[in-house]
């Protein structure tokens, strides 16, 4: 019982310095270069996936319009899109501070799409409608390369989910898009959400590793700051078209994260797989 407590304890002090900021957080200045030097390679990598490994807003938007056009609603499915993003920051603060009890995030998705549908104007559909259009989370679309560079990493790494994403979604995200983890890990096995250095610290002992013998991995400079602030190494990958044209992607330096990369392959070929 003794080593269980002292490890446990161990874990948390090595979290004292996470992030408290939500994600996604402010950038760096341009994103240009190589990895730094890591005197100890990872053993495994652990990945936030809405807007780093799919294209959370290009598929929101694709699905909408085909829906909106068989059913007759013409909206700017654009603008739909960043406002239901734009409640889940909120909405996960909320259990965070005791407002709501643990909700997975397909709850969350659900309450902030019931608002929508009011703003929208967009009545008369079913429950089965509204459950399906909610789903639209599990079904989104990988960015283009990101299933070779998972491929070639997996053949060298441990590679695994880590996002604010409930189980059930995840595994439904994977199977749709063709992602070949290892495992997945979700903030609902902690029953806390990112950057809560419980998420960090458990993906880290699930996965039997030190938290410096795991990596993060990450489009969102918030993310990657409480992970490192918990001891893991950090990976960041640019995704200019996260928001779309224009948008507020996150960028970094070289220098800012253990590696700092332009996409999944180029992440892969700096990690040498």
């Amino acid at each position: 019982m003794r080593k269980h407590v002292a490890r446990r304890e161990f874990l948390q002090a090595a979290c004292l310095g996470s992030a408290a900021a939500i994600f996604p957080g402010v950038g760096a200045n341009a994103l240009r270069g190589q990895s730094t030097h890591m005197t100890q390679a990872p053993k495994a990598l652990v990945f936030d996936t809405f807007g780093t490994v799919v294209d959370w807003r290009g598929s929101i938007i694709a699905e909408g319009a085909a829906w909106g056009q068989a059913r007759n609603i013409t909206i700017d499915w654009a603008r739909f899109a960043d406002r239901w993003r734009s409640g889940y920051g909120p909405a996960m603060n909320k259990v965070r501070k005791g407002e709501l009890p643990w909700t997975k995030l397909d709850v969350l998705h659900r309450m902030i799409l019931d608002d929508l549908l009011t703003e929208f104007n967009i009545t008369g559909l079913s429950e089965e409608e509204k459950d399906h259009w909610n789903r639209v989370w599990h079904r989104l679309k990988p960015w283009p390369d990101s299933v070779a560079g998972l491929t070639r990493l997996k053949k060298k790494y441990t590679i695994a989910t880590l996002s604010n994403g409930n189980v059930g979604l995840l595994n439904d995200m994977a199977k749709n898009a063709g992602l070949p983890w290892d495992t997945i890990l979700s903030a609902e096995l902690a029953r806390h959400y990112k950057p809560d250095r419980e998420v960090y610290l458990m993906a880290a002992d699930l996965l039997g590793l030190k938290p410096e013998e795991t990596m993060m991995v990450a489009a969102h400079s918030g993310d990657l700051k409480a992970a490192r602030g918990c001891g893991l190494k950090t990976g960041f990958i640019y995704r200019p078209n996260e928001y779309g044209p224009g948008g507020r992607a996150d960028k970094a330096s070289p220098g800012d994260y253990d590696v700092v990369s332009n996409d999944m392959l180029d992440l892969a070929s700096q990690l040498g797989a």
